[in-house]
């Protein structure tokens, strides 16, 4: 059996624990070895929105990972610079990983949208597709009939982001929400 990795890519402002557990449910479901979390450098789906730096998305998603020895960040996206695509990201991953089978974790919602993407009629050679859902949602069944996405039920994916930047610009706590030493970060840096 070739060797498995899990890619999940995203903008992660913040990174919680949802993003957290999907790629642990994955990393299970999937037998993947390793997971690497690859922050975007700048989102093409957010070109007109405020997000927190490069540099901060990314220390946040080390502060979360740090303690599982299966999850690794990568600076792929960042460091290559300019608008990030899936394509390039799962590229660049490939050059790096040539002996995996890559899997591409995502959100159901940014998958439903994919033939949106640049480059998407590629993207199903390079990896195979994993939608996260949370329980009593499903994906379109075009995704899983034309393109063979598989979905993955979490319970934890009821967490978002924009929840975690709403809760810390108000002062309300994210405790739980998001691995602590990403709660520590914030405040010490003052992100939101």
């Amino acid at each position: 059996m070739a060797k498995r990795l899990g890619i999940m890519g995203g903008t992660f402002d913040p990174i919680h624990n949802g993003h957290l557990v999907a790629a642990s449910e994955a990393a299970s479901r999937y037998n993947l070895e390793k997971v690497i979390f690859v922050p975007t450098a700048n989102s093409v789906f957010k070109h007109n929105k405020i997000v927190a730096t490069q540099e901060h998305r990314y220390l946040m998603c080390v502060v979360a990972t740090a303690a599982n020895p299966s999850f690794i960040v990568s600076r792929a996206d960042i460091d290559r610079g300019g608008t990030t695509y899936t394509i390039d990201t799962l590229q660049d991953i490939k050059k790096e990983y040539p002996e995996y089978e890559l899997f591409f974790i995502t959100g159901a919602d940014a998958v439903r949208d994919i033939e949106s993407w640049n480059e998407y009629e590629k993207l199903f050679s390079l990896a195979k597709f994993v939608a996260v859902t949370r329980p009593g949602y499903s994906i379109d069944k075009k995704l899983t009939e034309k393109y063979g996405v598989d979905q993955l039920q979490v319970p934890a994916m009821a967490i978002s982001s924009t929840d975690c930047r709403e809760r810390a610009k108000s002062n309300k706590p994210i405790w739980y929400l998001v691995p602590d030493g990403v709660v520590q970060y914030i405040n010490k840096h003052q992100v939101y």
